[in-house]
């Protein structure tokens, strides 16, 4: 793998795990809906994730959670770019959770440094905004069809999850270079709770050591998700701790990037398994 990721202004070296927190500007996120949905709010979340310990921050303006409602083109504009204005000079790379081209092209436009796809560039035109934009990164997702309906009826992947996940990525990774996006500009997702049943996103982050063999950094999303809450019978505020544990078991098997919504807390486990090791 090579050892420095392009993204966008900065050039992150990969000897070391990163904090992606979570700034959602929606007023539905499955876990903080509301909380943040304001510019300022969301302005000042971002700002106090830095001060916990985030490497990197994801601004999301529309959900993504299982049933989640579209939102339009020019709502999901007006939701990120004044929290981009906002937290452009902050010190950190700023992350755009999108899988809509015209956002992407706003968004980077507006100086942001990656883009977060759950689509993986497969909406029409996705790949061209990022030819356009020759050191933004991108990191791209495995998903069972949309979110509206993707844990509706999840397929059994021919009873090996993480095969399918990997030739996907091989796949879009494939395509995206072919394209002439660098090799040193792609991050990998393997999509947890994104069209697949408790057992086989457990089954996949067990076996996620496998994935490495794409020579990617890899992106590891679990933080209250449901799959979490399954084993816990915990509801979202309360699955911190388990969040924390399937982050780590996260790390221990090749991932880089931990995208979380519980930022000092997820520091602090970080450190203690640093030092360990």
């Amino acid at each position: 793998m090579c050892h420095l990721f392009q993204c966008g202004r900065f050039e992150l070296g990969l000897e070391r795990p990163f904090i992606m927190g979570i700034v959602n500007v929606t007023p539905d996120s499955f876990s903080d809906g509301m909380q943040h949905f304001t510019t300022e709010k969301a302005i000042a979340h971002g700002l106090q994730l830095i001060q916990e310990g985030a490497d990197i921050l994801d601004i999301g303006g529309e959900s993504t959670r299982p049933g989640a409602e579209p939102v339009s083109i020019e709502e999901e504009i007006n939701r990120i770019l004044p929290v981009i204005r906002g937290l452009k000079n902050c010190g950190v790379p700023l992350s755009i959770d999108t899988f809509k081209p015209e956002v992407m092209q706003a968004a980077l436009a507006e100086g942001a440094d990656l883009i977060n796809d759950i689509y993986a560039l497969q909406q029409e035109g996705a790949i061209e905004v990022l030819k356009q934009y020759p050191k933004a990164g991108i990191c791209i997702m495995h998903m069972y069809g949309e979110p509206k309906t993707m844990q509706l009826n999840p397929p059994d992947y021919n009873g090996n999850i993480t095969l399918a996940v990997y030739q996907f990525l091989q796949e879009r990774i494939a395509i995206m270079e072919e394209q002439g996006i660098a090799s040193n500009r792609i991050m990998i997702d393997p999509g947890f709770g994104f069209g697949k049943t408790v057992e086989q996103n457990y089954e996949l982050l067990a076996n996620m050591h496998q994935l490495q063999a794409l020579n990617k950094p890899i992106l590891v999303g679990v933080s209250r998700k449901s799959m979490i809450g399954a084993v816990t019978g915990q509801p979202t505020e309360n699955r911190v701790a388990g969040s924390i544990a399937a982050g780590l078991a996260g790390l221990d098997r090749g991932a880089i990037v931990l995208r979380v919504h519980d930022v000092w807390q997820t520091k602090s486990a970080i450190d203690v398994w640093n030092k360990i090791k």
